[in-house]
């Protein structure tokens, strides 16, 4: 038999994606009487089990949100009626009015939608954004001085200001008046503010509750608008804005979010804003399938369903040229954007983006391979005894190592801590996390080793003395081991339901829309379909795998396209696996097809098992095409491999996740194979099946 170690005739593939499948428990009577009862298919309906809606009455409002009847902003928000009667004062008597933002997406479609309806209103009225790199997150007391030598009367904040007690403490000093509007974590003590607006004051179970800053504002100047009778031509700009800034900011598509934002998706394709019109143009926003995606795109493309966007037509193409701009460049080009009036500047404006977020994709990818060969070299093999990553490095450009933070959580399953050098003595650093592993309680952990840190469960930033870096690194390793188990650190995939993909089609996708628009607290639905073969597969754009998959049924052979983003490390993917997917429509020259977003790959089950703990007897004969073969495991090294013999005496040998085996009599003159190949992957399929049945 083939008897040559294993490392002189298979080069393995990359390890595949290091994830933990959860996948919803099915619930097919219960899924059959609630579609019944709402008149959905059955998969819509457990869909929506799957999400926690239950009930007739929750199914009828998710679906038709706008059935909800709701409450006046009046009397969810206490402080709403002073906030409105301090800017009512404002416009008549002419004091000036200072919107202090916040430089992401939904401080800066915060700050544009209230200059923008404050200006219509005939309000007296600018605004400041503090800097980034300087400054940081959140009104000081430079701005606060700044607005009172301009004469400013009344500070608004918006996206921020419910932490700046200090700041806000001295503008009442100085004799100004001020309207906190926030979303963010109610600290212990309130600044000293004239009103605050802040959804998470309001009771849990109001429809507002989960709105983003930018919903915040909206709520602030429709109500005003109302209150002053001027709500002709205001309200459409402002939807724009506010859908803009709620999924850029990954607020929950929930409540009246998710009938807003519905609203507004359809609305933005023929928005009368200049600047809105601009992106869509220059960000090329089209379904993302053939040829398309982030990095592959054709910039000139055109939208492709004119009639409704989709919430990843924002997340992918219009929200990162916004946001680009708050990492790495100046927040006045997209506050210029979204407030003129003139074509031309919005073009001009949006052109900057462009550029920008390309410079920005440039600096991430940059980065992430400096991180990834960096964690390779020093962190990898005590990932699992540390359970967290802290990776620190000079001259990482502060404003995009958050995004890199994210990928690296998606690659190693683990929380981590990004930081870069500001000078020899001071790091300044991002932080961002798996569900287990609260960022701020670590942050607070460590507290006495930072100077200022801030955020939430998920996510956070930080800076220390550099002096310090050990001794938090250590800190957080040992937070990390209160509250992590090993079980944890593999990123999460959660799992609606099984799909074969001879269900996979037009109709199916359709059917789909019904719970449109998803986003965070509504994911896209997630479909897994076991035991597929990969049957094409290349690298195509800047690390994407392009593939096609088939299954066969009832001996009929389906076949789709796929796409995995930024899967090119995980190249070649093994012939046989398990996929997990999102459904995405491709358009192609006129044509308009169905083909599958990957999100997660996995050996199948049944090969799992059997190399985990091969059958007893693990060996047997079996038949394929009127021929005799006898197939078993036998251990080579430390893997088992599965080697089946014909009757010729030519052994076939694999092992799990290769794509490359060995054919021949002896390892000496045997020759690698493809082992996906069709003629190969039927008789191995043979084998596992006639080991299984005698097992």
């Amino acid at each position: 038999m083939l008897d040559r170690p294993v490392s002189e005739f298979s080069k393995p593939t990359r390890c595949l994606p290091n994830q933990r499948w959860q996948i919803y428990p099915q619930k097919p009577e219960f899924a059959q009487k609630l579609a019944a009862l709402i008149n959905v298919s059955p998969i819509i309906s457990q869909l929506l089990i799957n999400r926690g809606i239950e009930t007739p009455e929750q199914a009828q409002a998710f679906l038709n949100p706008e059935s909800l009847v709701l409450p006046s902003p009046l009397e969810d928000f206490p402080d709403l009626a002073i906030s409105l009667e301090l800017l009512q004062n404002a416009i008549a008597s002419q004091t000036k009015i200072a919107i202090c933002g916040d430089y992401d997406a939904d401080g800066m479609t915060s700050t544009a939608l209230l200059l923008r309806s404050l200006r219509t209103l005939g309000a007296l009225v600018d605004y400041a954004i503090p800097s980034r790199m300087h400054e940081g997150y959140g009104i000081n007391k430079r701005i606060v001085e700044e607005f009172h030598s301009e004469g400013v009367g009344l500070i608004l904040t918006v996206d921020n200001g419910i932490s700046a007690f200090e700041p806000v403490a001295r503008a009442r000093e100085l004799g100004l008046a001020v309207i906190i509007t926030d979303h963010h974590d109610i600290p212990q003590k309130l600044p000293p503010a004239n009103a605050i607006l802040n959804p998470k004051l309001i009771a849990e179970s109001s429809p507002y509750r989960g709105v983003a800053g930018v919903g915040v504002a909206y709520i602030l100047a429709v109500s005003l608008a109302q209150q002053l009778g001027e709500t002709k031509g205001l309200i459409q700009p402002m939807l724009a804005l506010f859908t803009l800034g709620t999924i850029a900011d990954l607020a929950p598509l929930t409540g009246v979010n998710r009938r807003w934002v519905k609203r507004g998706l359809q609305h933005l394709p023929k928005s009368n804003l200049a600047g809105i019109q601009a992106l869509i143009q220059v960000g090329g926003v089209q379904a993302r399938g053939e040829g398309a995606g982030e990095e592959i795109s054709n910039p000139k493309s055109k939208i492709q369903n004119p009639k409704s966007l989709k919430p990843e037509d924002i997340g992918f193409r219009l929200g990162p040229r916004i946001n680009a701009i708050g990492r790495i460049g100046n927040p006045q080009t997209v506050i210029e954007l979204l407030t003129t009036d003139d074509m031309g500047v919005a073009l001009e404006r949006a052109m900057q983006c462009e550029q920008i977020n390309a410079s920005r994709q440039e600096m991430c990818q940059q980065i992430e391979q400096e991180a990834i060969a960096y964690v390779e070299a020093e962190f990898v093999t005590s990932l699992q005894q540390d359970r967290v990553l802290i990776v620190v490095q000079p001259n990482w450009h502060h404003g995009v190592i958050g995004i890199v933070a994210s990928r690296l959580v998606e690659r190693y399953g683990v929380p981590v801590f990004i930081g870069t050098y500001e000078d020899d003595e001071h790091i300044r650093g991002s932080a961002r996390s798996i569900p287990e592993f609260n960022v701020f309680e670590a942050l607070e952990y460590c507290h006495d080793l930072l100077g200022k840190f801030g955020g939430h469960k998920a996510a956070g930033g930080f800076s220390l003395p550099a002096e310090n870096l050990q001794v938090l690194r250590s800190r957080l390793i040992e937070f990390a081991n209160q509250c992590l188990e090993p079980q944890h650190l593999k990123p999460l995939l959660k799992i609606d339901a099984e799909v074969n993909l001879d269900q996979i089609n037009q109709e199916l996708y359709q059917q789909l829309n019904a719970l449109h628009p998803c986003g965070m607290d509504n994911p896209d639905p997630v479909f897994w379909t076991p035991n597929v073969q990969v049957v094409e597969q290349k690298i195509v754009g800047k690390g994407h795998i392009k593939l096609t998959i088939a299954q066969t049924i009832d001996n009929q052979d389906y076949r789709i396209k796929a796409i995995a983003w930024r899967w090119g490390d995980y190249f070649r993917l093994p012939p046989r696996v398990d996929v997990a997917y999102k459904l995405r429509e491709n358009y192609f020259n006129g044509k308009t097809t169905i083909e599958l977003e990957l999100i997660g790959v996995r050996l199948p089950i049944q090969i799992q098992q059997f190399f985990a703990s091969p059958p007893i007897p693990s060996s047997t004969t079996f038949e394929y095409n009127q021929r005799h073969y006898t197939c078993g495991f036998y251990k080579n090294g430390i893997e088992a491999e599965l080697r089946i013999k014909n009757p010729e005496g030519n052994v076939l040998v694999m092992q799990p996740g290769h794509i490359i085996g060995l054919l021949g009599i002896n390892r000496q003159n045997a020759k690698e194979v493809d082992i996906s190949q069709p003629q190969y992957d039927t008789i191995i399929q043979a084998a596992l099946q006639a080991l299984s049945v005698r097992s």
